[in-house]
């Protein structure tokens, strides 16, 4: 399956600044993609320019693709399944995954940036996590993990469960936390813990230049 699946060791710590950028990057290189976000909470329509399935299309280069991005939306700021039922509707891990495979027969020859919801083991039904859908799906994951005190941890933490899931991990990105310690510092700390998976930096601000990170992926996903 040509997907990648970014996930997070937790909620805001810049998963989908980190997929923009890498969008951004694959296209600047002409590499055919596409993004899917299977679903999204925590979304307002009155302000949906404002949102995540909207600045990945932006990224994209297609600003009407919101829709198509992200099928399945839901108001309240909660996880994927509570959310859904406050609006009289189930989440199961199989539509969700058919959703995503349909997603991915429609991108063709496209490498598929699926965003998740939440962190590696945040809940999206009653019953399955993001690591559920990741194993489901059989996709390599890009972990997205902020800058702050404990970083190292929750790192190693989100690694181990996908490595015991046998997920293969294409790349880890730390993306600065406000007020964090040194960033650079804080990624050579936990280089030498990461067993050979490639490790890359993302400075705040609106213009991270994603292009080693972007061919660390073409290579692995054997695009290149």
């Amino acid at each position: 399956m040509p997907a990648l699946f970014v996930t997070a060791t937790g909620t805001d710590v810049g998963k989908t600044y980190v997929a923009c950028a890498l969008v951004r990057a694959l296209k600047a290189r002409s590499a055919p993609v596409d993004v899917f976000k299977p679903v999204v909470s925590g979304f307002d329509p009155a302000d949906a320019a404002g949102s995540d399935p909207a600045r990945l299309a932006q990224a994209l280069g297609d600003p009407a693709a919101l829709l198509r991005i992200a099928p399945r939306r839901y108001r309240a700021p909660l996880a994927p399944h509570i959310a859904a039922r406050l609006e009289g509707q189930s989440l199961t891990l199989d539509d969700l995954v058919i959703d995503t495979v349909a997603r991915t027969a429609q991108a063709r020859e496209d490498l598929l940036v699926v965003e998740g919801a939440g962190g590696v083991m945040s809940p999206l039904t009653d019953t399955a996590t993001n690591l559920d859908m990741i194993a489901a799906l059989g996709a390599p994951a890009l972990l997205v993990a902020g800058s702050y005190l404990g970083t190292m941890s929750h790192i190693l933490t989100a690694l181990a469960v996908l490595n015991a899931a046998e997920t293969p991990v294409a790349a880890v990105v730390m993306s600065e936390s406000l007020g964090a310690p040194d960033l650079a510092q804080t990624a050579e700390g936990l280089r030498p813990f990461l067993g050979g998976v490639p490790l890359f930096t993302a400075p705040r601000g609106d213009h991270w230049d994603a292009s080693a990170l972007a061919d660390e992926i073409l290579n692995r996903m054997g695009r290149a």
